[in-house]
């Protein structure tokens, strides 16, 4: 005789920050009252990744103007995306020239494709991650000497940088002592700014009224309201913002102490769920 199984295993539970269960429904529906929405994933995670697939199909269906943004694209890539949404090009093409993700395709294609096949606008919002590289070795004025159009793909600099903000506050702890050839660890936050600053500006750039805007990004860039956030609170004043950010744990019936209060709604996701990769 086998064994039996009585324990209800749950793949995710979604709880408000102050840490009271929400169903989807209701998550979908207090999501939408605002025009921009930060969704913050594991990358990893594949609860995370349908969630934000499921997310994007209950909030078009709410309204139709949704506008779609990722990390995971860059700003010089925004012709390409443009052009395989427009179905100028194949998918061959745009896959192969566009610099994808290496877990593109079982977790952001089908968001693209979603977009494609509804018409939706799919914004390419990170910096070129050759400028943040510049930014990691040699700090903001790295980017001072590159052209206009090259300037056209980040945020308007100077960049407001914050360094005593907790989340850059805790890289810099993490880098230590000057690393190899006497880099500056004080870059490596900086480089982290320019990607949230680029991102909250590109969000802000391609807003359109009645349109809410749902952008996808690694969770650090928005928990405690920081990164993308802090930077959309001096790009943009008078627009409504939500935070999802992605945690696990070891269960799901309640909400860890120090989880509450990372963002407005924080998906917990057991922590033995399978990666994607």
């Amino acid at each position: 005789m086998g064994l039996t199984y009585s324990q209800t295993i749950d793949a995710y539970q979604i709880f408000t920050g102050a840490g009271e269960k929400i169903d989807f429904n209701k998550f979908v529906e207090k999501v939408s009252e605002n025009q921009i929405i930060l969704f913050g994933e594991l990358h990893d995670n594949p609860i995370a990744h349908w969630l934000q697939h499921e997310l994007t199909i209950a909030l078009h269906a709410r309204n139709e103007g949704l506008t779609l943004g990722a990390e995971m694209f860059e700003a010089d890539n925004q012709l390409i995306m443009n052009e395989y949404l427009g179905g100028l090009i194949p998918q061959n093409r745009f896959e192969e020239e566009a610099r994808l993700w290496n877990n593109y395709k079982t977790d952001y294609k089908p968001l693209v494709e979603f977009a494609k096949e509804n018409g939706l606008k799919f914004v390419a919002s990170n910096i070129p991650r050759r400028y943040a590289s510049m930014v990691s070795t040699g700090g903001f004025k790295a980017l001072e000497n590159l052209s206009a159009e090259a300037k056209s793909y980040i945020a308007p600099l100077p960049v407001e940088f914050d360094a005593e903000l907790p989340g850059y506050k805790a890289m810099m702890g993490m880098m230590g002592m000057p690393g190899k050839g006497g880099k500056d660890p004080s870059n490596f936050p900086k480089a982290q700014a320019i990607k949230d600053a680029t991102m909250a500006w590109r969000i802000t750039q391609n807003l359109e009224e009645g349109k809410p805007f749902l952008h996808f990004h690694g969770t650090y860039h928005s928990n405690n309201y920081e990164g993308i956030y802090w930077y959309l609170n001096k790009y943009t004043k008078d627009k409504k913002i939500v935070t999802i950010a992605t945690t696990l744990q070891e269960g799901t019936e309640s909400l860890n102490e120090e989880s509450q209060n990372i963002a407005n709604f924080v998906i917990v996701v057991p922590e033995r769920m399978t990666r994607t990769y």
